[in-house]
């Protein structure tokens, strides 16, 4: 089972958990034009400026204790503080405290930025789609020629071009 939201660059529309797409459990929403507003356009711009220095601060953190680990093993090897604990084992034993302190500081940062932007993205979606009127909606109760806002010709007479 896919579990791709949306349908952006690179993307398909694919079913998501439930077995339901995005646009058919929401269809009250214009995705595109949610993507599109400023709300959450903001939401992803401070997303990225987030996510992406603490990937790079991780990635960096990680490859360099391997590295360190391979090229340079009489320094992982030297005592640390006491003995039995050598500096190896407490750069690897600061791998678990750096991955909890970024999941702290992106819930921390969630709670307090990413889920009200998210909140208001949402609210705006549906503010809009509400009160937008559909290029495409027919009155169904009209026909075709009132529905363009003009007069209907009468059956009975006959339509010239002028």
């Amino acid at each position: 089972m896919t579990h791709t939201h949306g349908t952006g660059a690179g993307r398909t529309a694919g079913p998501v958990a439930g077995g339901a797409e995005g646009s058919e459990r929401h269809p009250e929403i214009d995705w595109v034009a949610a993507e599109r507003s400023p709300e959450f356009r903001e939401l992803i711009r401070r997303k990225k400026a987030f996510v992406i220095p603490a990937t790079v601060f991780f990635l960096a953190w990680y490859f360099g204790f391997i590295i360190l680990a391979g090229y340079a093993p009489d320094f992982m090897g030297e005592t640390f503080i006491t003995d039995g604990l050598t500096v190896g084992y407490a750069l690897a034993l600061t791998q678990f405290v750096m991955v909890w302190a970024l999941g702290w500081l992106y819930l921390r940062k969630a709670d307090r930025v990413f889920d009200p932007l998210a909140h208001d993205a949402a609210r705006e979606a549906v503010h809009a789609e509400r009160t937008a009127t559909r290029r495409f909606d027919r009155d169904t109760g009209s026909t075709t020629a009132t529905a363009r806002g003009q007069d209907a010709a009468p059956a009975d007479r006959e339509v010239t071009n002028p």
